[in-house]
């Protein structure tokens, strides 16, 4: 082998071994890679980078549709009969969230407040806010029930209250006094002569203290010193627990705010958060690996058992007084007002219920939550959370108002809050947390590949250079031999031309 040949192999497998190890190396160092970059960009640090701004203020398309059942027979069900209820809506509104008074404290928590604007958005919506609409009026319907237990005189009193003020069971007021808030005189007549039985003052509305607010001031864990309670929530208004329910598992505050969880979720970790609204911590549980947008995410959706009673599934008994399964009274956290939350139209619950009030139609597709999450960040792609608010109605005996009306829990609204990534954010969130880790997946083995080739050439070269010669070597002998018979033979007839020559002498 020639000196070249020796050089050009020597090079080419020091170039092929070094490919090799260094995407054997690669193939060790992208996910340490990729585990850093995520911890980096997820726990809650001004310096961590997109991811900050995001949790911060929410930068993504998310709207509020809120869907209002109108009763359709008021008369008839003063009379005993079974409501009859139509769907109107939906009414979206742009919601935009924007965390501020934030404070880093020293044990590795941030606090905040987060205030959510709601704009409403016409060319999503099916009416206007100013459609009327027939609803229970639950300042006569709500109020006796809360005071169904008083005496008969008060009660005539209050029956006395309710006519003076003209207030009906059944009000016909616009989409925007009823989810806003209007001005109700009758609020403070009630507040005067039983102060504290009531929530609101001056204005009533259902989602009166939804817009323009906040629901309370977290303190979450920013994951610096240990990314696995990153956006767990240590403290909400101060407290480590609430109040509302009759048992400490109950009481207990859960999970995240509702908006990130920790990062490397598995299959078998469900989602915990404290749903403020819903007056407890609520849980969502894997069901399938879905996909957002070329993102690989888990759906999660909601366990069976979240809105079952105390009977049907044992830890649920400190949400009691209980109902049957698939719907939660949550008077305890609502001044005691007969108010209950559910899926909407009565989805997963009990079927009595349904049956209960004609035009429910419950539907999985429409009516049941979801959440895809990408499992590596612990940052959701896409969502929408719906529930459901009814209020228990019945002939309170002393409040002519109620009339005959039989209990029923009798749905008032749903509401689904959905979002989903879009726009620079989309595009940074991929790019940095799909594409790259994508590229250095691949990098790793083609480095590894060409390495091999590299180095199988190399052994070739050698080879490859031998037969050459041997080829080389073979011509030239056979060239020698082929001169040595051309001049034997050459001599020979010169010979026999001397022979013959002197023969013919």
């Amino acid at each position: 082998m020639t000196a070249p040949s020796n050089k050009r192999s020597i090079v080419l497998g020091v170039i092929g071994l070094m490919l090799v190890t260094f995407g054997a190396v690669l193939v060790f160092l992208v996910p340490v890679i990729m585990r850093q970059q995520v911890e980096k960009n997820v726990r809650i640090d001004p310096s961590s980078g997109f991811a900050f701004e995001m949790w911060r203020d929410l930068p993504v398309p998310f709207f509020m549709s809120i869907y209002i059942f109108e009763v359709m027979n008021t008369k008839e069900v003063l009379l005993g009969e079974k409501p009859r209820v139509e769907q109107r809506g939906p009414y979206v509104y742009s919601e935009r969230k924007q965390k501020t008074n934030l404070t880093f404290n020293e044990n590795g928590t941030v606090s905040f407040v987060e205030l959510r604007t709601l704009h409403f958005n016409p060319e999503m919506s099916a009416g206007t806010e100013e459609d009327f609409i027939v609803v229970p009026n639950i300042l006569v319907l709500g109020s006796a029930m809360m005071m169904k237990d008083l005496s008969v005189p008060v009660k005539w009193i209050i029956s006395g209250a309710f006519t003076s003020f003209s207030q009906e069971p059944f009000m016909n007021r616009t989409v925007k006094d009823i989810l806003w808030g209007y001005d109700e005189p009758f609020l403070n007549f009630i507040n005067a002569i039983l102060p504290g039985k009531l929530p609101f003052k001056g204005k009533f509305g259902l989602f009166a203290d939804f817009n323009n607010t906040d629901s309370g001031r977290f303190t979450v864990n920013t994951g610096v010193e240990d990314i696995s309670k990153v956006q767990m929530v240590d403290t909400w208004n101060g407290l480590k627990e609430v109040n509302y329910w009759n048992s400490e598992e109950a009481n207990m505050i859960n999970g995240t705010a509702g908006q990130m969880w920790p990062p490397f979720r598995t299959p078998s970790q469900p989602l915990e958060f404290y749903s403020p609204e819903a007056c407890r911590s609520l849980t969502l549980v894997y069901e399938k690996e879905e996909s957002f947008r070329g993102i690989p995410t888990y759906r999660y959706t909601s366990p069976d058992y979240l809105f079952a009673n105390g009977t049907d599934y044992s830890p649920n008994e400190g949400f009691c007084p209980c109902v049957a399964s698939g719907v939660m009274n949550v008077s305890s956290c609502r001044f005691n007002a007969p108010l209950f939350l559910s899926f909407p139209h009565f989805y997963k619950a009990d079927p009595g219920f349904v049956q209960a009030v004609d035009g429910l139609h419950p539907n999985e597709k429409l009516h049941s939550l979801f959440l895809d999450l990408h499992p590596l960040t612990g940052i959701p792609m896409n969502c929408s959370i719906k529930m459901q608010l009814s209020i228990l109605t019945m002939g309170v005996n002393g409040i002519m108002q109620t009339g005959k009306i039989k209990p029923v829990i009798l749905p008032i609204l749903w509401f689904a809050e959905s979002g989903y990534l879009d726009g620079p954010v989309y595009s940074t969130y991929y790019n940095t947390l799909i594409v790259l880790p994508l590229v250095l997946d691949y990098l790793q083995y083609i480095l590894i590949a060409v390495g091999l080739f590299l180095i199988l050439i190399a052994a070739i070269i050698p080879f490859v250079n031998q037969e050459k010669i041997l080829f080389w070597s073979s011509n030239k002998k056979l060239d020698e031999n082929l001169d040595i018979t051309k001049a034997q033979k050459e001599k020979l007839t010169s010979s026999n031309g001397t022979v013959i020559l002197e023969a013919k002498l």
